[in-house]
């Protein structure tokens, strides 16, 4: 690893972390179609998927290390690969939220998930983690503020959801274990969303040097959506 060029290094790594990205957004929509169409074969797929994505993702970390110890980076090329080791934690964790969903499978019917726009906001969540890598790629600051302003879309989305569920467990026919678990679902997207965020907010701080985090946690704003 030593002797080629460091940008060709930070280069593969690079591509590699798009390729990771890649198969985490296709499991997560997956996983989003599996339990609209109670598709318990697309379920074990997406499972043996995780597994590989969890082993790729360990494999791109101990890259980066080695490229830490042998390299010994600064400045500019040092952010680069501690950026790409915390994106790289993100996808993973994204990765872990589409086996989540599909865990909710066995509790949820078809016609109550038709209720919900889950699709759309998945969707939406897919759009901002691909535009979070894009802007990794292109160092492009700009992009990255796009990326975090569109996630007090997912989280109004989400606020909808969750007053909505809230409103029909009043009925003392509802299913709420099923209503907990649609619940879930959206709050695993809006986590995804999370994490799309915090990869832009990764990328403002490898162009400006700056660490951005977030004023409020999701959790206050929910809390405060709801006040509204």
């Amino acid at each position: 690893m030593s002797d080629r060029p460091v940008h060709e290094l930070i280069k593969e790594l690079s591509e590699a972390l798009v390729q990771l990205s890649e198969k985490v957004l296709q499991n997560f929509s997956d996983a989003l179609k599996a339990v609209r169409h109670q598709d318990e074969e697309s379920a074990r797929a997406i499972r043996l998927v995780d597994d590989e994505i969890d082993m790729t993702e360990v494999r791109l970390e101990e890259r980066c290390l080695a490229f830490l110890a042998l390299q010994q980076p600064v400045a500019r090329d040092l952010r680069t690969i501690v950026t790409i080791m915390k994106i790289n934690d993100d996808l993973e964790r994204i990765g872990d939220l589409a086996v989540h969903i599909i865990e909710r499978m066995p509790e949820i019917n078809v016609e109550m998930i038709e209720l919900f726009e889950f699709d759309h906001m998945g969707a939406l969540a897919a759009d901002m983690t691909r535009k979070s890598l894009e802007a990794f790629i292109a160092k492009d600051r700009f992009l990255a503020d796009k990326v975090c302003a569109l996630d007090e879309e997912i989280d109004s989305i989400h606020s909808s959801v969750f007053k909505r569920v809230a409103l029909m467990m009043k009925d003392p026919a509802a299913d709420v274990d099923q209503l907990i678990a649609l619940l879930s679902i959206s709050r695993y997207i809006e986590r995804m969303a999370d994490h799309a965020t915090r990869i832009a907010h990764e990328v403002i701080y490898l162009v400006t040097g700056e660490i951005s985090r977030h004023s409020d946690s999701s959790y206050e704003k929910l809390i405060q959506s709801l006040k509204d």
